[in-house]
């Protein structure tokens, strides 16, 4: 059975949505001016040309010509039918649709806020979760302020979520409980429980720490509508705004990590969910373009994670560096020892990523053996070559000294950047493409021009003059909207540049009709009069309509 959104239902979501951060959640994008900039998801390229307005809540592709709003963005992404697109969205943003024969119910994520309230209610009249937690030094404050709770044994939950009449439904569809072949149980079982909020600051999962030995330390809720932990960071939602100040965020590993850090006032603190930093990330840590340390343990796991992060955030040009702390030391404990000044003095000196990634890489071999060191040297110049240029012109100085080799062995490679637009741009005409432009920015001028031109006086664009009237739409159309290559004018200056346009369409014309056999000579001559006249009258300044 088909079932149909309501159109108010629509509109009331489109109302929701910010094209920026619906992308932005989707690919890593970058202010740029007015505008943001990132590269295209739709086409593999390296030098961005996919420009997104926030004031006209529109994207373009000046590579592959895609283009449209947020809704558009997200069936095309996530090859999405329209519907589907609008309930991804709906989700994403916690908005309710309302069906015209309403029988299909929104997700009612209340039955995560009812829950994290009980599991609070439950770690407060616990002993042994309560003594847990403050003997890792987390403070009564911060026990509310990250709402810790804890999670009864299976049955309990499962009771609670029925006797509030709770939906069973949801409850399973958002991660809460799942069914086995005895029943019904709760995902969470005697466990201490961290609520995971979105960037919308609702909650949409937990992490669960086990207190009473169950095999896996740490749980997460599953993947769920709302819940994805390769794009989720624990605590952005209470550190988002000191990141933005402070222009740097903190990394971590762990739950207890960020919550020390938040306590000793390093409250830019997030930690990853259980997973490594991934490329789902990025955008996120790109809001705000903070300076990115990425503090983590130093065993084996944790520098392989380190080492991963910093190879992908050197690859993204993001500036930070690598913070490792000896093995069976962590932030947390560090905070519980007081030892505040410290940890302040490691943070604000990070290992940059790069010298990160060339020490990790030439760590793996033994550099008094010839063959081993060519082989350090192949790998981390590989590495070198996938940077920008200036980069690999800096760094192979560093590279070179590390391996105790002469600079002409480091190979780099500089790559030449195109701009597109200089590229199409030579091949349009500016004056009708701005004029199409001022008219695109202000629809209410379409009435007034209509009376004035019509598609045939266009030499290069008739087809983009068209779209105005049939196809608002239309990718190509965007593309010229946000193309800041192009002016946007006054009402003063586009009546100018209308002018110029129908002198030209009949300076055309009047050559055109000396040579039309099909005409006698007095109507030749009638026609020639009028034209010259109407080319007198456009000189004088006077704008007038279309006129033989």
């Amino acid at each position: 059975m088909q079932f149909m959104i309501s159109k108010d239902s629509i509109e009331n979501l489109k109302n929701h949505l910010d094209v920026v951060d619906v992308i932005s959640q989707f690919i890593e994008i970058k202010k740029s001016g007015a505008n943001f900039k990132a590269c295209c998801p739709f086409h593999g390229e390296k030098t961005p040309s996919f420009v997104i307005s926030p004031t006209k809540q529109i994207y373009h592709c000046f590579g592959c010509g895609v283009g449209g709003d947020a809704i558009k963005f997200v069936m095309e992404y996530e090859k999405l039918a329209y519907p589907e697109a609008l309930e991804k969205l709906a989700s994403m943003y916690n908005i309710s649709l309302t069906y015209e024969n309403n029988t299909q119910q929104k997700l009612d994520t209340k039955v995560l806020q009812e829950i994290n309230q009980y599991y609070q209610k439950l770690f407060i009249s616990n002993a042994t979760a309560k003594e847990y937690i403050k003997s890792r030094g987390i403070s009564e404050f911060s026990i509310e302020k990250f709402e810790i709770g804890y999670a009864p044994n299976s049955l309990q939950t499962i009771n609670y979520i029925k006797d509030n009449f709770l939906n069973l439904g949801d409850a399973k569809e958002l991660g809460v409980i799942d069914s086995g072949e005895n029943g019904l149980y709760a995902r969470f079982i005697e466990r201490i429980t961290f609520p995971i909020y979105a960037l919308n600051g609702s909650i949409v999962g937990f992490g669960g720490r086990t207190i009473t030995g169950h095999n896996a330390k740490y749980v997460n809720s599953p993947q769920t509508k709302l819940f994805n932990k390769s794009r989720l960071l624990y605590g952005y939602h209470l550190a988002k705004e000191h990141i933005y100040k402070r222009k740097e965020i903190i990394i971590t590993e762990g739950y207890l990590d960020v919550i020390m850090l938040h306590q000793a006032g390093f409250e830019h603190s997030v930690a990853t969910l259980g997973t490594a930093l991934t490329q789902e990330h990025l955008p996120l840590l790109r809001r705000g373009e903070p300076k990115v340390i990425v503090a983590y343990d130093g065993d084996n796991a944790g520098l392989n994670a380190a080492y991963k992060a910093a190879l992908m955030l050197s690859g993204g040009n993001f500036e930070g560096g690598v913070v490792i702390f000896a093995q069976g030391v962590d932030p947390a404990d560090m905070v519980k020892e007081k030892k505040i000044q410290e940890l302040s003095a490691i943070f604000e000196h990070p290992k940059p990523f790069i010298p990160f990634v060339i020490d990790y890489l030439i760590a793996k071999y033994d550099l008094h053996d010839p063959q081993s060191k060519q082989k350090a040297l192949e790998e981390t110049n590989e590495f070198l070559k996938t940077l920008n240029p200036i980069f690999q012109d800096e760094y192979k100085r560093y590279l070179a000294s590390r391996l105790n080799v002469n600079e002409k062995f480091i190979k780099v490679q500089h790559q030449k950047v195109h701009n597109r637009n200089d590229v199409q741009l030579m091949k349009i005409d500016i004056a009708e493409l701005c004029i199409i432009k001022s008219i695109a920015d202000k629809p209410h001028r379409l009435e007034m021009v209509l009376d004035l031109i019509d598609a045939s006086m266009f030499e290069y664009h008739r087809n983009e003059f068209e779209m105005l009237l049939h196809d608002k739409n239309n990718p190509k159309l965007i593309g010229i909207l946000l193309n800041e290559q192009l002016e946007t004018y006054d009402d003063e200056r586009l009546s100018n540049e209308l002018r110029v346009l129908l002198i030209k369409f009949y300076e055309k014309k009047l050559h055109a009709i000396r040579y039309e056999e099909r005409l006698d000579h007095n109507e030749k001559k009638h026609i020639i009069v009028k034209i010259r006249d109407n080319i007198m009258q456009l000189k004088k300044g006077k704008l007038i309509a279309y006129n033989l």
